[in-house]
């Protein structure tokens, strides 16, 4: 036994969506022999556009039952049945939250009218109720109101079970391994099994073919996988409108995380958020105390009028200052690495030369100071760092040029990598956005070992 739902709402997301209609048609794969269809009070203001679109306004619910007061109704009409929709999710996740509120439990097998259509009438431009319905000569009265479209979608249900072999392939819809009830209604399964299990970037996009988000992933099908199940509003209301999921492989985490900040930029996808807020900037400063001794510290950017260099975390300045009190000899303690100390006992700079002890001039540890900041002023770095590729037979470069991120690239697992030169003609130069620098900055400091040098 099936019952083929539709609701109207009042339109504020999923969470804070209130039904405002609701028609249900108990359907056993032959007839209709049951019919539910209620407006319903949202006890909330229903907004002009909603009217607009759905004829529903503040008056035609006032005096209507609340969901509260029809829930045993909703309950008992569609108790062992399938629960059926276009674009099922979002019906059936509308009515489960408002039952969730009341502290009622609304739990049914689903089908869903879109991903069937799709599976049965396999080559449509769009797979809405509306150009369905258009397509298939089927009558739809009364659009986007709840019995109208419940209407059309018991008629649509019915062409649906007349094609060849639907049994199977309703069975594997209702299987729960199959993902059917899982994937976005308008994205074809196809477009999820060719998803890889490897390092890369992923690309949602909605009808028009626009990128409306970009992330990236150590596993791109196991994070995408990870989005359908997530019931948040935002990664509702995007999966609903995702049509297409396309990837890149980058082979390593930091070549992934530059190729998802330059698609962030570029795209400016509706759904991202990170990367698209000002990423706070520090700045390593020095300063001499009322002793004569040059101190090495960092700020925020805005608090520091002349800063040596600019970092973006906390974590970030402190790891700066322990390569560069580790290569110059300096104090931790004075490099500001360890607070409220008499002496310092840093556990991952070895301990100084005693300027904190008084076994050290002043004169000797300034000038030890002095070689560092020339350092950190003139030095301009130049570096490949190299990293696993897409396959065995290929690394990835990431290429620091003049101190900034100039790109990355795949090349053969052979190449002699000695200059810029060498590799020039595989690098995609890239620009060197906060986001970036900070990346590359964060991973440089972390991994010195994989850096090549090269001379500029």
């Amino acid at each position: 036994m099936y019952c083929i739902v539709d609701i109207e709402t009042t339109g504020n997301g999923i969470k804070g969506n209130k039904i405002t209609e609701i028609s249900i048609f108990k359907y056993n794969g032959v007839k209709i022999i049951e019919e539910f269809t209620s407006l319903v009070n949202p006890e909330c203001e229903i907004p002009s556009f909603i009217t607009g679109l759905t004829g529903i306004d503040n008056n035609l619910v006032r005096n209507a039952p609340t969901i509260a007061e029809i829930a045993p109704k909703i309950l008992s009409f569609t108790e062992e049945t399938i629960f059926v929709a276009h674009s099922v999710n979002f019906d059936y996740n509308v009515i489960k939250n408002e039952f969730k509120e009341l502290g009622l439990s609304f739990v049914r097998k689903k089908l869903c009218t879109v991903r069937l259509s799709r599976a049965v009438f396999p080559g449509y431009r769009s797979y809405s109720l509306g150009k369905l319905c258009s397509t298939l000569s089927i009558p739809l009265q009364n659009r986007h109101r709840a019995r109208g479209d419940a209407h059309a979608t018991v008629l649509l249900f019915q062409k649906i079970l007349s094609t060849p072999n639907i049994e199977e392939t309703v069975i594997k819809f209702l299987n729960a391994r199959s993902q059917e009830a899982t994937l976005p209604p308008s994205l074809p399964k196809s477009q999820y099994e060719k998803l890889p299990d490897k390092t890369g970037i992923y690309f949602f996009k909605n009808v028009k073919g626009e990128v409306i988000y970009a992330g990236k992933a150590k596993n791109i099908k196991k994070r995408v996988l990870g989005h359908f199940y997530d019931r948040s509003e935002k990664e509702i209301q995007m999966c609903r409108v995702t049509e297409q999921i396309d990837y890149e492989l980058a082979g390593n985490e930091l070549v992934a995380l530059l190729m998802e900040s330059y698609a962030i930029k570029h795209f400016f996808p509706l759904y991202n958020r990170a990367q698209k807020r000002k990423v706070p900037a520090y700045a390593i400063f020095h300063y001499e105390d009322r002793d004569g001794i040059l101190h090495l510290a960092f700020n925020k950017i805005k608090n520091v009028p002349q800063p040596l260099t600019t970092l973006y975390s906390i974590t970030e300045c402190r790891e700066f200052l322990e390569i560069i009190c580790s290569d110059y000899g300096l104090c931790a303690k004075y490099c500001h690495l360890q607070e409220g100390v008499i002496h310092c006992t840093h556990f991952r700079v070895k301990q100084c030369d005693g300027i904190c002890r008084g076994k050290e001039s002043v004169n000797k540890y300034n000038k030890k100071v002095k070689e560092a900041l020339e350092y950190i002023a003139h030095n301009k770095d130049n570096f490949i760092i190299r990293e696993k590729g897409r396959d065995a037979k290929e690394d990835a470069l990431v290429v620091v040029q003049d101190g900034q991120y100039y790109g990355y690239g795949f090349v053969p697992k052979e190449t002699e990598v000695r200059s810029l030169e060498d590799i020039i003609a595989f690098v995609t130069p890239q620009k060197e956005t906060l986001e970036t620098k900070r990346l590359v900055t964060s991973y440089a400091l972390k991994n010195q070992e994989k850096l090549i040098p090269f001379t500029n």
